[in-house]
């Protein structure tokens, strides 16, 4: 009899590969190059701030201080755009930074018309506004001396702000001294008599002080007094004056 070859089974008869056979592959599909698209790419830190600062652009709207926050806020946005514009590879966040754009630029637009409406309607009619500029001695005069600005607005109707100098009584207030400086106001300081105003207020029943920037207007009358009381006298008055 001729010997007929024989195949090796395992159990349940399946064939045994060889010891060189290549052994099964599973999950593995053929191998995709990765495109350089889908390389990972960083969200921008300049598109990440231009958005927090957009957020609290807003704060434009409780005064001119505040006007440099949206402005910053467009300024990051411009610069994150154009860092993501040069390398597109490697920086992502553009539609971020469009949106801070948008909404920096909104709001500065807003916040600017609403000051410029409450900067027109403070000024009573018939008044004119009066700074503590004015109300400074000429350059090597005498400190306590009154400039000529400050006499040619003797006897006229003008608005002024200033801070209520803190004193033994805060409610009712009907006479107080009109500062210049927060500082002085608030944190002990004694100000210069140019930087004073004695405010009489037509209303008997007065006023609550605030340490907030207050906005007075009345009568403006130029009339040197020294008063203990006064922190040392005065050089300006505003009389039958109303807080604005």
């Amino acid at each position: 009899m001729g010997t007929e070859p024989t195949t090796a089974t395992g159990i349940g008869g399946g064939s045994r590969g060889g010891l060189f056979d290549a052994p099964p592959q599973f999950g593995r599909g053929p191998r995709v190059d990765r495109d350089e698209g889908d390389a990972y790419r960083a969200l921008s830190g300049a598109a990440i701030a231009a958005a927090a600062v957009a957020a609290v652009s807003p704060l434009i709207f409780a005064g001119w201080w505040f006007v440099a926050v949206p402005v910053i806020g467009l300024v990051l946005s411009v610069v994150a755009l154009r860092d993501i514009a040069r390398r597109p590879a490697a920086l992502t966040g553009r539609p971020l930074a469009l949106a801070a754009l948008v909404v920096s630029g909104l709001i500065l637009a807003g916040g600017l018309t609403s000051l410029a409406r409450d900067y027109a309607a403070e000024l009573p009619e018939g008044f004119e506004r009066l700074g503590y500029d004015v109300l400074q001695p000429a350059e090597g005069a005498p400190a306590a001396s009154v400039p000529d600005a400050a006499r040619a607005m003797n006897g006229r109707n003008v608005l002024l702000k200033g801070y209520i100098y803190p004193g033994k009584q805060q409610q009712g207030l009907v006479q107080f001294l009109l500062v210049r400086d927060q500082g002085d106001c608030c944190f002990g300081g004694n100000p210069k008599i140019t930087d004073r105003v004695l405010v009489q207020l037509a209303d008997p029943g007065g006023i609550e002080f605030s340490p907030r920037l207050t906005k007075v207007a009345g009568r403006f009358r130029v009339q040197p007094m020294g008063s203990a009381e006064l922190a040392g006298g005065v050089l300006y008055h505003l009389d039958d004056a109303f807080v604005r």
